[in-house]
């Protein structure tokens, strides 16, 4: 019995031993241990999948940078623009999503705008890489439509100097081409203005002389399933474009707004890229009250990643609802 005994005080001993030890090393018990593992500071691949009847939406993130939007937004003030923000626990400036999407039909793999490529600086530029994480190569697109030719929308048409989407045909609306294409155009604009025409030209102009850009006129059906309607006002030839399948409906706004915290509650609210703030205001409001009718899907460029969700009637304004995650199966 006493050995047994010995034997049991023994081997308690020697476990106590070997926590303390452990425990002193931080091993166990110590809360320096996971102080000290390094902060890895980065992010997934950002890209979300849904689907949408018989087609596969996939919000494609360029990456995000901060806007001073209390200096930008126009048709109010910096200090309603400030308060307005504070209801959303934001503050000037807003760290701001630039957002791409790709819609696979089953039949055509089409990307809806392309992020900002190598115009915008290193926050930007990274749909590339994401529409690569998210399962797809840039040889698999079959069309690009762009909403508007602002640099952050076309700057991804590009790989270095060369074109990104070597099988790709490239869609815009004739007025927008014709306005930021031309050289007339560019030679009249103000200084601080003429960057956006450079850009537009650097990243159109290629696949127009490959015989790859192929604009349009009017709201149009350019594949089965996607139409393009005009929606100008923050450009000359914006369009946003409508995808339904299956009795389901999509409408990618582009930069039909811009500002979710102050925009939707304040839809007459513009901003300084507007070119016809007046016009951008009507349209808005127009697709605001259609969405709001309809209860269908709206993306928009620059709403957090992924920028897809419904709005809803609320007061005066509108009220944002982002959509619920679900996996795609």
């Amino acid at each position: 019995m006493f050995n047994q005994s010995l034997s049991r005080s023994t081997t308690l001993f020697a476990l106590s031993a070997v926590l303390l030890a452990t425990a002193g090393s931080g091993i166990i018990g110590s809360s320096n241990a996971y102080a000290a593992a390094p902060m890895v500071k980065s992010s997934a691949p950002a890209y979300y999948r849904m689907t949408l009847g018989d087609f596969e939406i996939t919000a494609l993130s360029d990456g995000t940078t901060a806007l001073p939007v209390d200096k930008l937004l126009t048709n109010t003030t910096a200090a309603a623009t400030n308060k307005q923000l504070a209801k959303s626990y934001l503050k000037s400036p807003v760290e701001t999503s630039f957002n791409g999407f790709l819609i696979n039909t089953g039949s055509k793999l089409i990307l809806v705008d392309t992020g900002a490529g190598a115009f915008f600086g290193p926050t930007l530029g990274n749909l590339a890489a994401n529409l690569k994480a998210a399962g797809y190569q840039p040889e698999q697109v079959d069309e690009i439509y762009i909403t508007h030719m602002h640099s952050d929308h076309v700057g991804g048409l590009l790989a270095g100097d060369k074109i990104a989407f070597p099988n790709a045909i490239v869609r815009a609306q004739k007025n927008e081409a014709d306005y930021w294409l031309s050289q007339a155009n560019m030679d009249k604009a103000p200084a601080d203005n003429k960057g956006s025409f450079k850009n537009a030209m650097a990243a159109v102009n290629p696949y127009a002389s490959a015989g790859k850009f192929k604009p349009f006129e009017g709201d149009t059906e350019l594949v089965p399933g996607i139409k393009a309607i005009a929606g100008h006002g923050h450009t000359a030839g914006h369009s946003t474009y409508v995808i339904e399948s299956k009795g389901e409906k999509l409408v990618l706004w582009g930069d039909l707004m811009h500002v979710a915290a102050v925009q939707f509650e304040h839809p007459e609210v513009t901003i300084a890229f507007d070119s016809d703030s007046k016009t951008a205001a009507v349209e808005r409001k127009k697709a605001y009250a259609d969405a709001a009718k309809g209860g269908y899907l709206v993306a928009g460029a620059h709403l957090s990643f992924p920028g897809i969700g419904r709005i809803r009637a609320e007061g005066k304004g509108y009220a944002w609802v982002p959509v619920n995650y679900v996996p795609v199966r």
